[in-house]
């Protein structure tokens, strides 16, 4: 391995100086590599494996991501020197927000709207940047805060289900009766950090109605593994297959790690209540664990059937960071022994196979062999969930992590 994960295998791993300094490391490389992202024409881009800007239109997901990443780096004390933040929010404002329809279109370019799709999973993020640029003091924040919030109220959240619809044309017209948890899941996050960046219940209320669906109902009946697709009466809908990424068929641990993560934080934030979150979110964990961890190759399947047998054997970078993430959250909260043994798995694994030590940033998907392989990615597509899995372990709490991470010295003379 090219950097000590731990100076020893005595105690946690979230409070070995080296390990800390490790995670530091990363992220900072991370932040380092994906300083390019910002265009030499304008705008945000994609990188291939080498830094290069990639050709093709801006997307709201590239754009929202980067935002809330630098944002938290700014707030963990490592300046943007690049400018990633302030091209990003005014991209949100200026490109992504259709000024003749309303809301953030999801594809653009230098001339304007190139896709002009409304979907509930890229107004959740954009929901999450302006949560986080607030918390970094940007002078955007509230503006876009406020207008994603009124779309989001408008347009995305069905009251009388307590979830969210997820697409429309560009003019806002329905063209499908689909419904899923991708989008619900990011909305918690969205809505939990912008509960944290206002104090407005109305977003904790969203959030807790959400995850009583999924985590309370869904859950349980399904042997603790999520179904991702549902019709618009959110009936369960098994035979649905869609964009091979976003939406492909099947549960998807993954995103069961996601969700566990994010119900510890709900639980916290909310005053730690007497709710049985510990308990629904190791059901959550211990269930994708055991169902997806590759034991011949290592790394998580990325999708399973309704019986928990393999769908889609490939592997990708963000299961393990968000694996990392949920037992950082037990470790710190009820740590158990396996919670130890996973969490220094999966960073070996990372560091082995995932890190690119050479030029920083994360592979984003693997061959049979552990290899880099380009099936569904060319380059590397964000810096978001890598450097959380860096970050989050980095801070005590479950909740307010922003905050947390503000500390006294910037992040990078916090190397030991």
């Amino acid at each position: 391995m090219s950097h000590p994960l731990a100076a020893s295998s005595d105690g946690s791993w979230l409070n070995d100086p080296a390990h800390r300094a490790y995670l530091i490391r990363d992220a900072q490389r991370q932040l380092d590599f994906f300083d390019a992202s910002l265009g030499q024409d304008g705008g945000l881009v994609t990188l291939d494996f080498t830094g290069t800007p990639l050709a093709g239109p801006q997307e709201l997901i590239t754009t929202t991501r980067l935002v809330h990443s630098y944002a938290l780096a700014q707030i963990a004390g490592r300046p943007d020197n690049a400018g990633i933040i302030d091209r990003g929010m005014a991209d949100l404002w200026t490109r992504h927000r259709d000024a003749q329809h309303g809301g953030y279109a999801w594809g653009v370019d230098e001339n304007g709207i190139t896709d002009g799709l409304k979907l509930a999973y890229g107004h959740a993020f954009v929901l999450l940047a302006a949560a986080t640029a607030k918390q970094a003091g940007h002078p955007g924040a509230d503006r876009l805060l406020a207008d994603v919030s009124d779309i989001i109220d408008r347009h995305f959240w069905d009251d009388s289900v307590g979830l969210m619809r997820d697409e429309f044309t560009r003019d806002w017209q329905p063209f499908s009766t689909y419904r899923g948890m991708n989008a619900n899941m990011h909305s918690v996050e969205a809505m939990l950090t912008a509960y944290e960046a206002t104090g407005d219940m109305l977003y904790l209320t969203r959030a807790s109605r959400i995850l009583d669906f999924f985590v309370g109902r869904m859950a349980p009946a399904e042997n603790w593994r999520l179904p991702e697709h549902y019709t618009d009466t959110w009936q369960i809908d098994r035979a649905y297959e869609g964009n091979p990424m976003f939406r492909p068929a099947g549960s998807t641990p993954g995103h069961s790690f996601e969700l566990a993560r994010l119900l510890l934080q709900m639980w916290d934030v909310s005053g730690r209540d007497g709710s049985d979150a510990l308990v629904q979110a190791r059901q959550l964990v211990d269930r994708a664990l055991d169902d997806a961890w590759d034991t011949a190759r290592g790394g998580f399947i990325y999708t399973l059937a309704a019986d928990g047998s393999v769908a889609r054997d490939a592997r990708y970078w963000w299961p393990v960071t968000e694996a990392i993430g949920v037992l950082a959250a037990l470790i710190k909260l009820d740590p158990q022994p396996q919670d130890e043994v996973w969490y220094r798995r999966l960073w070996a694994f990372a560091d082995q196979h995932l890190i690119d030590h050479a030029r920083g940033g994360w592979f984003p998907e693997l061959a049979a062999d552990n290899s880099k392989a380009m099936d569904q990615f060319t380059g590397k597509p964000d810096i978001y969930h890598a450097l959380q899995a860096d970050l989050f372990p980095l801070v005590p709490t479950l909740s307010h992590s922003a905050k947390a991470l503000a500390g006294k010295k910037p992040l990078a003379e916090r190397l030991l």
